[in-house]
């Protein structure tokens, strides 16, 4: 792994931010990790990882109560599982936005499945009576995709077939191909 500060733009290996979770650090609201061994054991011998945690980022600590996607209106708001009417948008957003910044050099991002800040396509959003309307991207991603258009994005349920895998590798390597050239 390497520290933002270390990526140059002309690096042999393509540069992938992963969610720490995921890369076997202990950062998740209970306190537990996600170890892929796919991403740790076989992906970091071609890529250098950047190490990514917007909750964390945000300052919401390890162990942290439970936060998820809140639809008010047309609206999506990042508030606390057990006490609804505390909003954490705006501290997460502006962890995203940092987040965003130190990662330009990155050719993909690979993120956890169902997080509120950082799941791809399958994050329950709920109403303000706490009943699920429907899934979506949490905040992170979401702001990935509109700041980085083309940006490859996976959570790591999509890696765990050789399709997805390969599918992924091809738009990180073409991404990284034409970012540098």
């Amino acid at each position: 792994m390497v520290d933002a500060s270390e990526i140059e733009p002309k690096l042999d290996k393509p540069v992938i931010a992963v969610s720490r979770c995921l890369l076997g650090e202990p950062v998740r609201y209970d306190g537990q990790a996600r170890p892929v061994s796919w991403i740790i054991d076989v992906l970091s011998q071609h890529c250098e990882f950047l190490p990514v945690c917007p909750e964390l980022e945000a300052g919401f600590g390890v162990p942290r109560p439970c936060i998820r996607l809140q639809q008010k209106g047309s609206a999506i708001s990042v508030v606390l599982v057990d006490h609804p009417d505390e909003d954490k948008t705006k501290a997460l957003k502006a962890a995203c936005e940092r987040l965003l910044a130190g990662i330009q050099n990155a050719d993909g991002l690979i993120l956890k499945a169902r997080s509120p800040s950082c799941g791809v396509v399958d994050t329950p959003v709920f109403n303000e009576a706490g009943v699920a309307l429907g899934i979506g991207a949490g905040l992170f991603t979401s702001m990935c995709r509109a700041a980085r258009p083309g940006f490859p994005i996976v959570d790591e349920q999509l890696l765990a077939t050789e399709a997805g895998r390969v599918g992924f590798l091809i738009q990180v390597f073409r991404y990284c191909c034409r970012r540098r050239s």
